[in-house]
């Protein structure tokens, strides 16, 4: 997701409805890690609103690249600042609260250049912040639930090869969940081709900032809902599909400006 679009939002909060295949619905999503005012990590999981967390952004890497997190101004990925959220990591994950990185974002420097650029991609990501083993794990010793395809640019390459090869990390004792966010005409231009694998547990898809298909609304900005109308119009007619799974919000910044969460958590 963009992240200069979603602060030009009217309301600053959107709303991405969470397809999902063979998996309880009813969760909420946030995406975390853009705006150092937005509070810990730890204090948006006590909130007791989101079942996902998703950290924003890793948004360098492949090609050859070092591979490089960025949030924001929450801690320091260059001074190895990052391990503190560990422990916070750990808290969300005892609550019961799946915590995903993000992959891309509306700006970065990422693409894969071949098959084999993925699978070095993948055993990065595995070493560094799922099950595996590194001297240099960003986030220390906690282990990421999973990891989430943002992908806005670069090219629409490779990305079912990453797929395919994190998916092959999920072990019986330890799921890696795969999630993306494609963008909502279909099929998405960046991971199209990598939905197509089947190998992902949940796409929340964005609606907002997509003319063609995003809600429409005099008095809002580009795609926000109001909640009442979330509730009465959209949650209404899709909850009994069983490819509904919640709703993912951007950001959690936003949300807790707007208290969104509190407002469709019950109905959701």
């Amino acid at each position: 997701m963009a992240i200069e679009s979603a602060i030009l939002l009217a309301f600053a909060t959107s709303v991405i409805l969470v397809l999902v295949t063979g998996i309880d619905a009813g969760d909420i999503a946030i995406y975390w890690g853009q705006n150092s005012d937005e509070g810990t990590l730890a204090e948006t999981c006590a909130t007791g609103s989101y079942d996902f967390v998703n950290l924003a952004f890793l948004p360098t890497f492949g090609n050859g690249q070092t591979p490089m997190i960025n949030l924001a101004g929450h801690c320091d990925p260059y001074s190895n600042g990052c391990t503190n959220l560990s422990s916070d990591i750990k808290s969300c994950q005892a609550q019961g609260i799946k915590v995903i990185l993000s992959l891309g974002g509306g700006a970065g420097s990422y693409f894969l250049a071949s098959s084999d650029d993925a699978r070095r991609v993948a055993a990065y990501l595995w070493n560094n912040f799922l099950g595996g083993q590194s001297a240099s794990r960003p986030f220390g010793d906690a282990i990421l639930d999973g990891i989430d395809f943002d992908i806005e640019g670069g090219t629409n390459q490779h990305w079912d090869d990453l797929a395919k090869y994190l998916s092959g990390y999920s072990q019986r004792s330890r799921k890696v969940y795969l999630t993306a966010a494609p963008q909502c005409p279909f099929p998405d231009a960046w991971v199209g081709g990598a939905l197509k694998t089947g190998l992902f547990d949940y796409v929340w898809v964005q609606f907002y900032n997509n003319p063609q298909c995003q809600y429409k609304d005099e008095a809002a900005g580009s795609g926000f809902i109001p909640e009442s109308d979330l509730i009465s119009q959209v949650l209404h007619a899709i909850r009994g599909s069983a490819k509904y799974g919640g709703v993912m919000l951007w950001s959690r910044y936003y949300d807790d400006q707007t208290g969104y969460s509190s407002a469709i958590k019950n109905y959701v």
